[in-house]
C-alpha cells in the first residue's frame, strides 16, 4: 500500500521527500504562508497553490486511513477478514470504493433478503444457481415456511430473489463495473414540475433539457440543482439515453457478464433474468442515481468555490491609491450623501451628511460645504460608492473639482464598490471602532479607505459579503468559509503588514497570529508606543517564539531600529545579510536598495548548512526592492459622461469599466449604469477560450461595445471584441412594454450575478444569440 506522501507526490508530480518535509513542518504548526516563503530548501520551492492542495489532500487521505482501520476493525471483530479483503481494503483509493468493500459487511436494518435468509431460504438459491435445470417450482415447494410468512411457492422464489438482490448489489467489482459504464454514458435529465411553467420560468432553460451527466459544468449544475430545491424542476439518471422504449438496460448485461450467467429459456435462467432486472432498477439504479447527481453537486460546488476564490484574491489584490487623505462620499438620494475624510493614515478626521439631490436638491450649498472639507483637510482623492445615485454624486464631485481646480489641481475622483460596506458598518468590529458614529457614516469611512487600501479595509469584512462568487448561497458554507480564509491569508501575508498601522482584523490573518494575539499586539502597541523593532514582539503576551516565528518576517516596520524590519527577511536571517555585508564591506544600511551591488553578489558563496540557495537568491531580490509591493498600479476607469442609467446605451457604444466579476461563463463589467453588463466567454478574445479567467480579472480596466440593450429585462449584452459585428436584427434598444410597471428597482454594479443558466455559444453563433442563452437567467437571483 502506497504512504499517504507518496500518494500526494504523485499526484503533484513532485518528489517524495518535498511531501514529507512539508508534512512535517504543517504538523509542527508551520503555516502554509510561512512554508511558502520561508522554507523552500525543505519543501523543494513548493509555492502556495501546490501547499494549499498538498495540506487539502493530506486532511482528505489521513481521514481515508482513519475509516479504513475502523471497517477492518468491524469486519476482523466479524470474523469475516481475509487475507484478499485485506488487501482490497488496503488498496482503496477513495472513500467511495471503501464504503463499496464495507457494504457486505455493514451492520444494516433487516432486510427482505434477510428475513429469508433467516427462514432458510439460503440453501434454495445456491440449489438454483447450481442446476439452472431444475424444476424450480418443485425445489421452491420444499421450503415453505408458513411462521417466516412464506406459505406458497410464489413468495419463497420472492425471498430467495431478494436474497440474490442483495448480494449482488453489494459487490464491489460489480458497482465499479457499473459506475465506470454510467461515467461514460449516463445523461443527466432535467424536466419542469407539472403546473410549476409559469412560476418556474427562470428556469425555462432547463423544462426539457439533457446532457452527459460527467460533464455538465457548474453553472448550468448548480442551476439545476437550485429549480429542484426550489421546487420547479425534477432531476432523473438515465443510464441508457440511446435505448428504445421497452429494451432493458445495458446495465443489466454488466450484471449478466459479471455473474458469468448465460441465461436460456429455462424455468430458472428466466426467473434469474428477473434477479437480474430487479437488482438493477430497484438496488443499484437509485444508489448509483443518488451518488452521481450528489458527486455532480459536489463538482459544481467546488468549481463555484473556486471561482468565488480568484475573484477575491483579484479584489484583495487589487493596486492601492496609497496614503493620500481621502474622502469618502456614500451615495443617496432621500437620506443624503454621507461625507466621511480620512487623513493618510486612515483616521477618521471629518464627517458630514450632505443633501445635493432630490427632493432637497442642495446642489450648490453641498459643493460650498465639499469645497471647504477638501480645503480645511488637503483631501487628494474622492471615493465614491458605486450604488444609489451614484452616478449623479459622480456630477456633483466633477463640479466641485472644477470648481477646486487652482487651488486643488491634484484632486482626483474615483467609483469605488460598495460591496460589503453596509455588513460592515453593522458589525460589531465598526461599532468599536466608532461607537459614536451613525451606520451610514461608518459606510463612508469604509468607502473612503477601501481606496486607500483595498486589502486592509475588506478584510474587516467577511469575504461571503464581498459577493463576487456564482452560486455562493447554493455550495458547502464550510468549504467556501475555509477556501476564502486561505485567499485571505495568502494575499495578507504576500503583501505584508505595518505593525505600527494595521488593524486586529488584518494583523489575526498574517501567519501565526489569531485574534487573540492580533488584539494582544494592537493593544501593546497602544500602551507602549509603536515597535522600534520585530524582537519587540516577544513582549507582547501570550505571543510566544513559535508565533513569533511564523509571523515576523510578514510585518513590516518603517524607521525603525533595524532597517531589515522594513523588508520581508526574517529575522532568522539577518545574520546572514549582516555577513554578505561585511563581505562586501559595507554598512547594512548601504547595502540595502544598492542595485549594482547586490546583482553583482553571486548567490553561491553564501550558502550555509542553514540557508541554501533559494533563500540567499530570495534575500538578495528582496534586498534590492525592501518591502516592495506585489499589487500592480493603481487605475481606475472613467465612465462616459451622459451614460448614467441604461436608457442611455445604444448598441455600438464604446465604453470604459471595471470587471466587476468573472464565472465561467463570462464576466461582468460595470459601466456605470447601476447594473452590469456581461461579456459572454465568446466576446472576451478573438481566441478560443474555455476560461475567462485566462483573459480578464476582477478589478481589471477594460474597454467594452455595447452589443445588445434589454431595458424591460435590465440586461446589457457587451464585447471586448470591440470590432465584433452586431446582429442587426437586434440593434434596437427593448424598451420597456407599454404601460408595463417596473416594480424592480435598479441593482447595484456590486451585486454578484447568483444565477447564469445559459450555455457557452458555439464560435460561430453570433454574440446576441449566444448573449440569449447566457442571460436566460443570469440576473434572475441577484444577491449582494
Amino acid at each position: 500500500m502506497q504512504t499517504i506522501a507518496q500518494i500526494i507526490a504523485q499526484e503533484l508530480n513532485v518528489r517524495e521527500h518535498q511531501v514529507t518535509a512539508t508534512i512535517d513542518l504543517l504538523d509542527n504548526g508551520a503555516t502554509v504562508p510561512f512554508v511558502a516563503r520561508y522554507r523552500k530548501e525543505a519543501t523543494g520551492g513548493l509555492d502556495d497553490t501546490q501547499l494549499r492542495t498538498l495540506h487539502s489532500r493530506l486532511g482528505y487521505l489521513r481521514e481515508l486511513n482513519d475509516r479504513r482501520q475502523v471497517i477492518l476493525s468491524s469486519i476482523q471483530a466479524q470474523g469475516k477478514l481475509t487475507p484478499e479483503l485485506q488487501r482490497e481494503i488496503d488498496g482503496a483509493d477513495s472513500k467511495t470504493r471503501l464504503e463499496d468493500l464495507y457494504l457486505p459487511f455493514k451492520p444494516k436494518r433487516r432486510t427482505k433478503g434477510q428475513i429469508a435468509i433467516e427462514a432458510g431460504l439460503e440453501p434454495l438459491v445456491e440449489a438454483l444457481l447450481a442446476d439452472h435445470n431444475a424444476d424450480i417450482e418443485a425445489l421452491a415447494a420444499g421450503y415453505l415456511n408458513l411462521e417466516a410468512g412464506f406459505s406458497d411457492t410464489k413468495a419463497v422464489l420472492e425471498g430467495a430473489r431478494y436474497i440474490l438482490m442483495e448480494r449482488y448489489a453489494e459487490d464491489a467489482e460489480l458497482l465499479r463495473k457499473v459506475r465506470e459504464h454510467l461515467s461514460q454514458n449516463s445523461v443527466l435529465e432535467s424536466r419542469v414540475i407539472a403546473g410549476k411553467e409559469k412560476e418556474g420560468a427562470k428556469f425555462r432553460d432547463y423544462f426539457e433539457h439533457n446532457e452527459p451527466l460527467a460533464k455538465v459544468p457548474s453553472h448550468r449544475a448548480l442551476a439545476m440543482l437550485r429549480g429542484r430545491n426550489e421546487g420547479f424542476l425534477s432531476l432523473s439518471m438515465n443510464a441508457d439515453p440511446g435505448a428504445e422504449a421497452g429494451q432493458g438496460s445495458y446495465c443489466e448485461v454488466i450484471i449478466s457478464e459479471h455473474l458469468g450467467l448465460k441465461l436460456t429459456d429455462s424455468s430458472v435462467d428466466q426467473w434469474l433474468k428477473t434477479v437480474v432486472t430487479a437488482t438493477w432498477r430497484i438496488k443499484i439504479a437509485l444508489q448509483m442515481e443518488t451518488e452521481f447527481i450528489s458527486q455532480m453537486r459536489e463538482r459544481a460546488e467546488a468549481e463555484a468555490i473556486n471561482v468565488f476564490a480568484r475573484n477575491l484574491g483579484d479584489l484583495l489584490m487589487a493596486a492601492p491609491a496609497g496614503a493620500k487623505a481621502t474622502m469618502g462620499l456614500d451615495p443617496g438620494l432621500r437620506t443624503g450623501v454621507k461625507v466621511a475624510i480620512v487623513d493618510n493614515t486612515g483616521k477618521l478626521v471629518a464627517h458630514t451628511t450632505i443633501f445635493p439631490h432630490a427632493p432637497q436638491n442642495l446642489w450648490d450649498k453641498s459643493i460650498r460645504t465639499l469645497a471647504n472639507l477638501v480645503q480645511m483637510h488637503k483631501v487628494e482623492l474622492i471615493a465614491i460608492g458605486n450604488g444609489t445615485a451614484s452616478r449623479e454624486t459622480d456630477k456633483l464631485a466633477a463640479e466641485l473639482i472644477a470648481s477646486l481646480k487652482d487651488s486643488q489641481p491634484q484632486l482626483t475622483k474615483v467609483m469605488v464598490s460598495e460591496a460589503g460596506a453596509s455588513v460592515y458598518s453593522a458589525s460589531e468590529l465598526a461599532a468599536l471602532e466608532f461607537p459614536e458614529l451613525d451606520v451610514s457614516i461608518r459606510g463612508a469611512v469604509s468607502i473612503a479607505r477601501r481606496l486607500q487600501d483595498p486589502l486592509a479595509e475588506l478584510v474587516k469584512i467577511e469575504p461571503k459579503s464581498i459577493g463576487v462568487g456564482q452560486y455562493q448561497h447554493d455550495v458547502s458554507q464550510s468549504q467556501l468559509s475555509s477556501s476564502l480564509e486561505a485567499v485571505v491569508e495568502d494575499c495578507v501575508n504576500g503583501v505584508g503588514v505595518d505593525l505600527n498601522m494595521a488593524s486586529v482584523p488584518l494583523l489575526s490573518q498574517v501567519a501565526g497570529l489569531n485574534k487573540t494575539l492580533a488584539k494582544n499586539v494592537v493593544d501593546y502597541r497602544d500602551a507602549n508606543g509603536a515597535f522600534k523593532n520585530r524582537k519587540e514582539l516577544l513582549k507582547v503576551p501570550r505571543l510566544g517564539p513559535k508565533a513569533f516565528e511564523q509571523a515576523a518576517g510578514f510585518l513590516r516596520i518603517r524607521h525603525g531600529d533595524n532597517p531589515l524590519d522594513m523588508s520581508a527577511v526574517h529575522p532568522e536571517a539577518y545574520s546572514l545579510v549582516e555577513t554578505i555585508a561585511k563581505t562586501k564591506q559595507v554598512e547594512l544600511s548601504s547595502l540595502i536598495g544598492n542595485s549594482e551591488l547586490l546583482r553583482s553578489i553571486k548567490p553561491q558563496e553564501f550558502i550555509t548548512p542553514e540557508f541554501g540557495l533559494p533563500t540567499v537568491t530570495d534575500i538578495l531580490s528582496e534586498l534590492d526592492k525592501p518591502g516592495r509591493d506585489p499589487r500592480g498600479e493603481f487605475k481606475t476607469a472613467k465612465f462616459k459622461d451622459g451614460v448614467e442609467e441604461l436608457k442611455d446605451l445604444k448598441p455600438e457604444m464604446i465604453l470604459e469599466g471595471v470587471v466587476t466579476n468573472v464565472t465561467n461563463f463570462g464576466a461582468f463589467v460595470d459601466i456605470g449604469v447601476h447594473q452590469d453588463g456581461l461579456v459572454h466567454i465568446s466576446s472576451l478574445t478573438d481566441k478560443f477560450i474555455t476560461d475567462p479567467h485566462t483573459v480578464v480579472k476582477a478589478g481589471d480596466v477594460v474597454k467594452v461595445k455595447v452589443m445588445e440593450v434589454d431595458v424591460e429585462r435590465r440586461r446589457i449584452g457587451l464585447s471586448m471584441r470591440l470590432d465584433e459585428a452586431i446582429d442587426q436584427s437586434k440593434t434596437q434598444t427593448r424598451a420597456p412594454a407599454q404601460g408595463k410597471h417596473q416594480a424592480n428597482k435598479p441593482n447595484q454594479q456590486h451585486k454578484s450575478a447568483q444565477h447564469q443558466s445559459g450555455r457557452p455559444a458555439p464560435k460561430s453563433v453570433p454574440v446576441n444569440a449566444a448573449m440569449g442563452n447566457a442571460f436566460a437567467d443570469a440576473f434572475a437571483k441577484l444577491k449582494k
